[in-house]
């Protein structure tokens, strides 16, 4: 899977301090403030928030302002409206960001604090209060963060004419401008080598490429949060989730405008979404090579979801695959072939389990640096290999082609269900729960632990409010596998077909229902323990085993019932199978144990038992997710 080798790579710079994805290139300096309104004969070419008034309310540069980061991290967007102007053979970027803030921390607000990046420059402020437009005063000065690919962001201490109270929202506008070029600082701080750094910060506006990957690589749009550097701890991976989860359902809306020179770009893709740009020739007279122009496009308000904002640009038109699964935009056609081979080896698992065709094709951008991932867009290096080699890497990417949620668990969680079902196909059952334990190793380090009273001692994720990759992908895929055991392998089907053919999205409890209803069947204490809550994970144990001889099992002669007590010493319920065995022989049963109880069953067993199994590997525990004990029958 692309996972793997995202997690490679994040491996590969760890070795030298680097936790998460970061840049190489060029440092830059900041540029000059620029005192004229960003400019652009698409993008500003509108009256916007009285620009002469609010030059006259401009910051001056520098001054330092003692800012906290309980202040800095008190507000959360819930609109965007951006007007970006582009242009790519300078590396500008200016825009007109209108947003709404709210206070979500617990005392007023009387100033508010932004951040964009550090070679970026603010310019003016506006409030909009009862279809007025208001300039505002602020401070602008630089802070070390590594939210930013430079290491620093240039911030804005905007105060306000009166507090802003505790759950209340501000409609405001900005302008700011700069150059976004390959950076290299935040690197450079930690001492990271070059030449790895180089695959896994890209994010850059040139003639080559245009690719911004939003908060936690490059501050292209205004965000408010505390610093947070590589190396401590996990918090820029925090930070980045938290935020991602916080502003989920803020509305994004986007009027993109390409200032370009000779061929014009062809598509823009904005929040994972494609769209072709409309572009105009500005002198027909000259060579084509030679005739500047303007190329823009338009995305109408949407819901963010659980992403950063992300902006890609591609200079020629993608190339379909026969089957129409997937778009590319690469030089390397000979690779083609082999992709839309590889996804149609994939094609009839998912058609079986989520409808006889996906809603959109996969969008791929052939990059060398490290893979990059929304929904159904993939940035990552494309290369000719064999269908079969191919076919693992792409179950996950073309899942979200098929199926798609607003609630995160639910949309990663099904891709890496998908996997695991093609792993279980392609290499069997055992291969697949192997794989499902070895997962289950790093969801035990992070889940809580649940005091005998059912109080949670130390925190955990739910699954509907999950922010950490290890929850909505490995926990909920281990969830839908265990879904799959409860409920069989065709109500699960039905219920992933359901959910997304009627668009069941709105309500985070809603494919609980749709899977009771199909499987005509109970889950609440399921959804409760294992995605409305984090009750952490089972520990089981065999209690006893007791094997007591029978003359004589209906028609078929003498056996055993044998009665196996399991102990759960975690918090949440487990639904295990429990199996005796004696050489091929087999029989199972399901037990279902409470957290922090004890249950017991009695299975008849033809000939004499030698063994006792309580789970499989399918449901994940505090630790070894498999027990056995040896019966001596006498």
């Amino acid at each position: 899977m692309w996972v793997v080798h995202v997690q490679r790579c994040l491996s590969q710079l760890a070795m030298f301090g680097v936790l998460t994805a970061v840049a190489i290139g060029q440092t830059t300096s900041p540029p000059t403030t620029d005192q004229s309104a960003p400019h652009g004969k698409v993008l500003f070419s509108r009256d916007l928030d009285s620009p002469t008034e609010e030059k006259e309310s401009k910051a001056k540069a520098e001054q330092r302002v003692d800012v906290g980061d309980a202040e800095r991290s008190s507000l959360t967007f819930t609109a965007y409206d951006l007007d970006v102007h582009l242009i790519p053979a300078q590396s500008k970027l200016s825009v007109h960001s209108g947003f709404t803030v709210r206070n979500s921390g617990k005392e007023p607000l009387a100033r508010l604090v932004f951040q964009i990046s550090s070679s970026l420059q603010w310019e003016t402020f506006a409030m909009r209060s009862d279809g007025r437009v208001s300039p505002l005063t602020f401070a602008s000065q630089t802070i070390d963060t590594d939210a930013d690919h430079t290491g620093k962001a240039t911030e804005a201490v905007v105060t306000l004419p009166q507090p802003l109270q505790p759950g209340a929202s501000l409609e405001l506008s900005c302008f700011y401008s700069g150059e976004i070029t390959p950076s290299a600082e935040r690197l450079e701080r930690i001492g990271a080598p070059l030449d790895q750094a180089a695959g896994a910060d890209w994010d850059q506006v040139s003639p080559e490429r245009t690719a911004l990957r939003g908060f936690g690589n490059v501050l292209w749009y205004p965000t408010a949060a505390a610093p947070v550097f590589l190396g401590d701890g996990a918090k820029l991976f925090q930070s980045v989730a938290q935020t991602k989860l916080q502003q989920a359902a803020a509305t994004v809306r986007l009027r993109l405008t390409v200032e370009y020179v000779g061929d014009a770009p062809d598509s823009v893709f904005f929040c994972g979404r494609p769209e072709r740009l409309a572009a105009v020739s500005e002198n027909q007279n000259l060579p084509v090579a030679q005739a500047p122009g303007v190329a823009t496009a338009e995305f109408a308000e949407r819901p963010l979801g659980f992403r950063t904002m992300s902006l890609f640009i591609t200079d020629r038109a993608a190339t379909v695959t026969d089957n129409s699964l997937i778009s590319a935009v690469t030089e390397h056609y000979d690779a083609l072939p082999n992709y839309g081979a590889a996804g149609g080896k994939v094609q009839p698992l998912l058609a079986e389990w989520m409808g006889p065709g996906p809603s959109t094709m996969l969008n791929i951008l052939d990059h060398d640096g490290q893979p990059f991932e929304d929904d159904a867009l993939l940035v990552a290096p494309m290369r000719a290999a064999a269908p079969d080699v191919l076919a693992p890497s792409l179950v996950h990417s073309l899942s979200h082609a098929w199926f798609g949620s607003s609630h995160i668990w639910l949309d990663e969680g099904v891709a890496q269900f998908m996997s695991m079902l093609w792993m279980e196909q392609a290499q069997g059952r055992e291969v697949a729960l192997q794989h499902l334990q070895a997962e289950a190793k790093t969801l035990a380090l992070a889940e809580p632990v649940v005091a005998r009273s059912s109080e949670v001692i130390d925190e955990g994720q739910s699954l509907i409010g999950a922010s950490d990759e290890v929850y909505y992908r490995t926990k909920a895929a281990a969830v839908l596998w265990m879904l799959r055991t409860l409920v069989g392998d065709d109500a699960l089907k039905r219920a992933l077909r359901t959910y997304q053919s009627d668009k069941l999205d709105g309500d985070p409890k809603e494919f609980q229902h749709v899977v009771e209803r199909v499987a005509k069947r109970d889950l609440s204490w399921f959804f409760d323990d294992w995605v409305y809550r984090d009750r952490g994970l089972p520990d089981l144990s065999i209690a006893s085993v007791t094997p007591r001889a029978l003359e004589q099992i209906g028609n078929k002669g003498p056996g055993w019932l044998v009665a196996v007590e399991v102990r759960n010493d975690g918090g949440a319920a487990a639904e295990v199978p429990v199996t005796v065995r004696s050489g091929t022989l087999t029989s199972t049963q399901q037990l279902r144990i409470p957290g922090h109880s004890s249950a017991s069953t009695r299975i008849v067993f033809e000939g004499t038992p030698e063994e006792v199994r309580v789970n499989d590997g399918s449901v994940p525990e505090v630790a070894a997710s498999v027990h056995t004990r040896q019966i001596v029958a006498h």
